[in-house]
């Protein structure tokens, strides 16, 4: 099948990398079904997967809650008959603080939107990707391994999110899921950084986070956001279950090789 005739369901979909994924799968023809909290912040990303060549489907749903990700699956069968792929990039970084100060409600939220949701999608979405040998592809953080003082539930998370990984290769061999680590981006959540770390993050840290900015350090959201497309179309098998670096020249190399330099 070419890839334009593929069905994708992408999270987080209303800005950053997950827009920037939306892009270049347009860019092959396929049809995404873009997913955030609100629909309306959407529609501008629609329209340019729209201009690029692909077809664009936006549904408003919090990843956090089960029976919103088991009817954005089902919506998407609905309207299109399959799905080919899944790309688990919601996420949020809050709550920044210490352990001990952390608010209960604000962590289990976190966990909620990094590693529930894309366990709830998966759950919805399985049984539709197996007929297809379908690829999911969970975004991860280097924030997986690396301990980062004040980030307890994100790098929490994001560990859990790429150990599920792992499991999920193991359960279910027709598929093939990879997590990706997607650098240090210029993004939203890197401007939360910048914001609020002064306070509760060390004095280096807050002076690394503002440097990277500084020295124009931060990836562009289209360069992870491409090898993630690229992931998500042409994954090998066996790279199931595989933890990979976005710059990975395996995955980099053959990512430039199908979509060029430029988005546009």
């Amino acid at each position: 099948m070419d890839d334009a005739s593929r069905v994708y369901l992408v999270t987080g979909g209303s800005r950053g990398i997950g827009a920037d994924i939306a892009r270049w799968l347009g860019k092959t023809g396929a049809t995404v079904c873009l997913l955030a909290r609100s629909s309306r912040a959407l529609s501008a990303i629609a329209a340019d997967v729209e201009r690029l060549g692909g077809r664009c489907h936006t549904l408003a749903a919090d990843v956090s809650n089960p029976d919103a990700c088991a009817r954005a699956v089902h919506e998407t069968m609905d309207r299109f008959g399959r799905i080919d792929g899944l790309v688990n990039n919601a996420g949020i970084l809050e709550p920044l603080a210490s352990a001990a100060d952390t608010d209960p409600d604000a962590w289990a939220y976190n966990i909620a939107v990094n590693l529930n949701g894309p366990f709830y999608l998966c759950r919805a979405a399985i049984a539709y990707l197996v007929p297809n040998n379908g690829r999911i592809v969970n975004v991860s953080s280097g924030a997986a391994v690396h301990a980062m003082a004040a980030w307890s539930a994100y790098c929490t998370a994001k560990a859990g999110l790429t150990h599920f990984t792992r499991v999920l290769a193991a359960e279910e061999p027709a598929l093939t899921v990879v997590a990706v680590r997607p650098g240090v981006v210029d993004t939203a959540m890197q401007a939360l950084i910048r914001s609020r770390a002064p306070g509760v993050m060390t004095s280096e840290k807050t002076a690394y986070f503002l440097e990277l900015k500084a020295e124009g350090r931060l990836e562009p959201p289209a360069i992870p956001a491409r090898s993630i497309a690229w992931l998500a179309l042409h994954a090998p098998r066996e790279w199931s279950g595989e933890f990979l670096d976005y710059d990975d020249p395996r995955v980099m190399k053959a990512a430039v090789q199908r979509f060029g330099d430029h988005l546009e």
